[in-house]
Parts: C-alpha cells; structure tokens; sequence
C-alpha cells in the first residue's frame, strides 16, 4: 500500500436517550447493513489530514418500578451511525478505509452489549439513575480505550495486516 500522507480519525458522541439522536439523522446499527460512502454526508474539514471520521454512539433510555422491595429495570440501549457529523475525503478514501470507519460503528455496537450485559445482571437500588450513568460512563471509558488500541495498531488502517486480524477478531465476537 505504501506510505500514506493521512491520518483517519473517529468521533464518539456521547447521547443520552433519545432526545438529542432524533435531532440529528441516525443509522441504528445492524448486523444486515454495512455502511457506504454515501452514508457519510458531512462537509470535511478544509486542510483536514484526516481521510475519514466516523461519528458514532451509545445511547440508553430506562423505566424502573418496584417489584417485592426490588427495583426492575426496563432499558433500551442502541448504537447509532451519525451521518451528518462523519464525513470522508473520496480522494484519500478506499474499501479498506471504509472498512476500517465501519469496524469503529461495529465496536460501538461491541460496547453497547457491554451496556446490556452489565444493566441485565446489575442489582438497583433506589440510586437507580445514578447507577446506571455510572455504567454508562464506565462503558464509554472502555470503549474509548478500545477504539484508541484499535486505531494503535492498525495504524489508522495503514496497516494491512492488523486491519485483517481486527476485522476477524470483531466479526467473531459480535457473532458471539
């Protein structure tokens, strides 16, 4: 592939419920869709190094009620593609580009199930609200780490070979 003179970068938006996604549009993640260039709509930045961002999040919406003395939760939690804020530069861009900005949506959906997890098998107490932001930020954290090693070592997609073995190693875990 050679020496390539970019640099790819990935956005995380933190969102909380559905209020601010319904203000921007969203594509929820699928296991059946793969996004496309067409999908990235926004306007690059001018002088950007940056071949493509990719703007993707976790978002999460409760209910609880009391059962017995015990606090049920009732969540949704969703991993959404922003359209609006990622954007790419066709001159810099390919299909391994495009499949690195995908494996970034793909492992937001790896941390969302994280989410899920640690909500299903979490006991609440009345500190219902703050227990589940706590998750919530904890989450994030892990997967801001995670998408930083991600781009570590495939060098923002520069490397061929570690961009294979990450696109395996998601693949099999989200079909876990």
């Amino acid at each position: 592939m050679g020496t390539l003179k970019y640099i790819i970068c990935c956005i995380f938006f933190i969102v909380l419920g559905n209020i601010e996604t319904q203000e921007y549009e969203t594509i929820e993640w699928s296991p059946d869709y793969k996004l496309t260039w067409e999908d990235f709509k926004g306007k690059s930045p001018n002088n950007d190094r940056a071949a493509a961002t990719t703007a993707s999040g976790i978002s999460y919406q409760f209910s609880t009620s009391a059962l017995n003395g015990e606090i049920e939760l009732d969540y949704e939690v969703n991993t959404f593609f922003y359209p609006q804020k990622s954007w790419y530069q066709p001159s810099l861009c390919d299909s391994l580009i495009l499949s690195h900005e995908q494996l970034h949506f793909d492992i937001s959906e790896l941390y969302a199930r994280k989410m899920r997890s640690r909500l299903a098998s979490t006991s609440f107490t009345q500190n219902v609200k703050a227990e589940v932001k706590e998750i919530y930020k904890e989450v994030l954290q892990e997967l801001q780490e995670f998408q930083n090693l991600y781009d570590d070592q495939t060098n923002f997609s520069r490397d061929v070979d570690q961009q294979l073995m990450w696109n395996k190693k998601v693949r099999e875990a989200l079909h876990k």
